[in-house]
């Protein structure tokens, strides 16, 4: 295992926007579909520029505040610190208070980077005083220099405020003023379309927030060393996947999509030695944008183990086939009413950063070598990224018990 030996240099710092933004001293409508209590960690890993030899680090801390600074100005609520209102429901005030910055060093060469998560989570910073994921801050950025030159970016961002989407968008932005360009595309901020409708109208059954009784006693399981690791998917991998999941004649078709993630939840299941009668959810992060009627804008902020593989494509195909405008409002207004929770236990989340352009984000060095998530926020959820040396090739990156992982790993090789 990799120790990058990563020294914080200081104590964070709150970089605020670099004048009063419009929604100053206001609150920031969260929609119920915003209610994802989850952090984004990421890394975004620079070599040392050709021409330039090692990167100046009061330079390249010079440049990173001050353009944060300045794209604060147009993602305001980034500034603020999530809390709640009168009525209790989640909010932004939007104080400008500013996003946290860390300034580290590794006692190390960028080269060493590998994808080992325990060593990824050393390079981005998290609030040691929020004890839940209303006193996240919406972002912490860490920039960490590398002995022989290069830096890292780590980003902590609070998920109640942004999704993957948008998150790039941002990060987007910020490297477009770092160049000294101006933004491109604005953020669209305004969430009211996303208010519960009056009076509310439940028309689905939302499975989503089903409560599952843990009968197999998986939190037992968690009681091992935990292990974190990515898995490679290739072309031919994929190819010969759908053509197990056609072999019966139930599906003619399916996407890579699909039957990677009806393989992972198959293989998960069966891993953690589930028990016949447990019961196991599928849930799947989707992109609403453009399922909403009229669509929000391109920069809006069974027996599973037994079946056969194409069972579970089924499932996951009539799940996605089910997310349609009056879908997403029906959820919007079950969270108004019912205040469910969405409980995790048996539950796979998938969430797929394959369609992220994260390896654009260019601050005046270069793109970066290396994009993806610093470690998996959470034991249910799986991460899919697209390889950064191949196309057509899927990495998915996950957890489990010492004791599960080696016989996931034994169901990988197919």
């Amino acid at each position: 295992m990799l120790e990058l030996n990563v020294e914080i240099r200081g104590e964070p710092t709150l970089v605020p926007p670099a004048e009063d933004t419009i929604e100053k001293g206001n609150l920031y409508f969260l929609s119920n579909i915003d209610n994802f209590p989850l952090k984004i960690t990421t890394v975004y890993c620079y070599r040392p520029t050709e021409n330039e030899g090692n990167i100046e680090e009061e330079k390249l801390v010079e440049v990173l505040k001050s353009s944060l600074s300045k794209v604060l100005v147009h993602y305001y609520p980034l500034a603020g610190r999530v809390t709640n209102d009168s009525e209790g429901r989640l909010v932004v005030d939007c104080t400008d208070e500013g996003a946290v910055f860390i300034e580290a060093k590794a006692h190390c060469t960028i080269q060493e980077i590998g994808d080992d998560t325990v060593a990824m989570a050393e390079l981005v910073y998290e609030s040691p005083a929020a004890k839940n994921i209303i006193e996240v801050p919406p972002l912490a950025a860490q920039v960490t220099t590398f002995k022989n030159g290069g830096f890292v970016l780590g980003l902590c961002m609070n998920h109640l405020i942004l999704d993957g989407r948008a998150a790039m968008d941002f990060i987007n932005a910020w490297a477009e003023i770092a160049r000294g360009l101006s933004l491109k595309v604005p953020p669209f901020l305004d969430r009211s379309r996303l208010r519960a409708r009056n009076p509310p109208k439940i028309e689905f059954p939302h499975h989503e927030y089903a409560s599952i009784e843990d009968v197999s006693n998986t939190d037992d399981l968690y009681n091992e060393n935990v292990i974190y690791k990515s898995f490679c998917f290739e072309y031919e991998k994929i190819q010969k996947l759908k053509m197990a999941a056609k072999e019966d004649g139930i599906v003619d078709k399916c996407s890579t999509f699909e039957v990677v993630s009806a393989f992972i939840w198959k293989s998960r299941t069966q891993a953690l030695k589930l028990r016949n009668d447990q019961r196991v959810k599928y849930v799947m992060v989707v992109d609403g944008r453009l399922r909403f009627d009229p669509p929000l804008p391109e920069n809006y902020f069974g027996d599973l183990i037994e079946k056969p593989l194409s069972f579970a494509v089924g499932l996951i195909r009539e799940a996605i086939q089910t997310v349609t405008d009056r879908y997403m409002r029906s959820v919007i207004d079950y969270v108004e009413v019912k205040q469910p929770y969405l409980t995790m236990t048996s539950t796979l989340l998938i969430t797929t950063w394959t369609r992220l352009s994260l390896d654009a984000m260019d601050f005046g060095w270069g793109k970066p070598f290396l994009v993806g998530p610093a470690y998996v926020p959470g034991r249910e959820l799986a991460i899919f990224c697209s390889n950064p040396k191949e196309k057509n090739v899927i990495d998915v990156l996950l957890s489990f018990p010492a004791s599960s992982m080696m016989i996931f790993e034994e169901l990988m090789n197919i």
